[in-house]
C-alpha cells in the first residue's frame, strides 16, 4: 500500500460546447478558469481547466469540449457523479442559484453518510452534486459573484458506478484509501488526513454499461506531491499487477494512466510544476497556452479553428 496519494487531483469530462462549459463553471458555479489550452492529442479541441484561485490539486474540473459531440449514456462502469464541497448551511443558497440558472428540474436534494447534498445536472447532463462539509478550510475563488461563505471549496468526492465494486475497492486500498462507511449499495473509501477531495464512493449497479460522450467523465486523476512520489506509486501499482503508462509531461503536471478493474480510466498526477508555470497567478486562464509541440499551429488555431470564448 502506498501513502503518497492525498486525494483527487482533477476530474476530466467530455463536453459539446466550449462556451457553454465556460459559462457554467465560471458563471453558474463561480469557479475560476485557471487554464485555457488544447487537447494534447487533438489540438483543434480546447482543454479548459476550472478550479480555485490557483488551480490547487483537488479543486480542478477540466473539459474537452468536442463541438457537437453526441451525448453520453449514463450507466455502469463510469464515474457517475462528481461532488463539490461547500460549507454547512450553503445548500439553500445553491438551490436558489441553480434554480435561477434553469436547473430546477434537475435538482435532487438528499443525505448521504450524514452529509446534506444537492444533486444537479451540468450542461451536457453531467452528474454533479454539492455536499455540505464541516471545517473545510480550503480557500475558494473569490473573483466571482458567489459569496465566500457559501462558495465551492474544491472537490468532495467522485462516485464510481460499477457492476462489481470489490476489485476497485482493493485497488483503492492499495492506493492508500480506507473504508469509511456503507449505505445500501454504496460504500465510501477515504484517504486519512487527505486533501479535502479525498473520498471515493463505489456504488454497485446492474444497469447497462455506460456509453461515453458529452457529459461523461473521461478520467479521474489522483494527486501526489511530486515525481518521486509518483514513481513510488507507479512501482507499487505495477507490482500489484496494474499496467501503467510511463510518466507523460502535461505541462502543468506529470501524469501516468491506467484502467481500474471496473474500466474507469485513472491517472496519478503531480502537484508540480503547477498552473502558474507559464502565466502569472493574477492572469491565470486568460491567454491561450499551447503545448510546445503545437505552438506552430497558433495562427491557424486562434480565432479560426478554435472559436473565441467570451468571458
Amino acid at each position: 500500500m502506498t501513502r503518497h496519494i492525498t486525494g483527487l487531483h482533477h476530474v476530466t469530462s467530455l463536453a459539446s460546447d466550449a462556451q457553454g462549459v465556460n459559462d457554467f463553471f465560471t458563471g453558474t458555479l463561480g469557479l475560476r478558469r485557471v487554464k485555457k489550452t488544447v487537447n494534447f492529442d487533438t489540438p483543434d479541441v480546447y482543454h479548459l481547466y476550472f478550479g480555485d484561485g490557483a488551480g490547487t490539486p483537488g479543486s480542478v474540473m477540466t473539459h474537452f469540449p468536442f463541438p457537437h459531440a453526441a451525448p453520453g449514456r449514463r450507466g455502469t462502469d463510469e464515474a457517475g457523479t462528481t461532488a463539490f464541497a461547500v460549507p454547512v448551511g450553503a445548500l439553500p443558497y445553491w438551490h436558489e442559484r441553480l434554480t435561477r440558472a434553469g436547473l430546477g428540474d434537475t435538482l435532487d436534494p438528499g443525505i448521504r453518510f450524514g452529509e446534506a447534498r444537492l444533486g444537479f445536472a451540468g450542461p451536457d447532463g453531467d452528474g454533479f452534486a454539492l455536499v455540505e462539509v464541516e471545517d473545510d478550510d480550503r480557500t475558494p475563488w473569490e473573483g466571482a459573484d458567489v459569496p465566500s461563505d457559501v462558495a465551492i471549496r474544491g472537490f468532495h468526492s467522485v462516485e464510481l458506478v460499477l457492476r462489481e465494486t470489490d476489485g476497485t475497492a482493493r485497488l483503492l486500498g492499495a492506493m492508500g484509501y480506507e473504508a469509511a462507511g456503507a449505505e445500501g449499495e454504496t460504500r465510501r473509501l477515504a484517504i486519512p488526513d487527505g486533501n479535502g477531495a479525498h473520498r471515493i464512493d463505489l456504488t454497485r449497479s446492474s444497469a447497462a454499461p455506460a456509453v461515453q460522450g458529452a457529459g461523461s467523465v473521461h478520467h479521474v486523476a489522483f494527486a501526489v506531491e511530486d515525481r518521486a512520489a509518483q514513481a513510488e506509486v507507479r512501482d507499487a501499482l505495477t507490482r500489484a499487477g496494474f499496467d501503467l503508462t510511463p510518466p507523460i509531461d502535461r505541462d502543468y503536471f506529470w501524469a501516468v494512466y491506467f484502467r481500474s478493474p471496473g474500466g474507469v480510466l485513472f491517472e496519478i498526477a503531480t502537484a508540480e510544476p503547477g498552473f502558474d508555470r507559464d502565466e502569472a497567478p493574477a492572469t491565470l486562464g486568460t491567454a491561450l497556452k499551447l503545448p510546445t509541440q503545437h505552438e506552430h499551429l497558433r495562427d491557424r488555431l486562434e480565432g479560426r479553428i478554435l472559436a473565441p470564448i467570451v468571458d
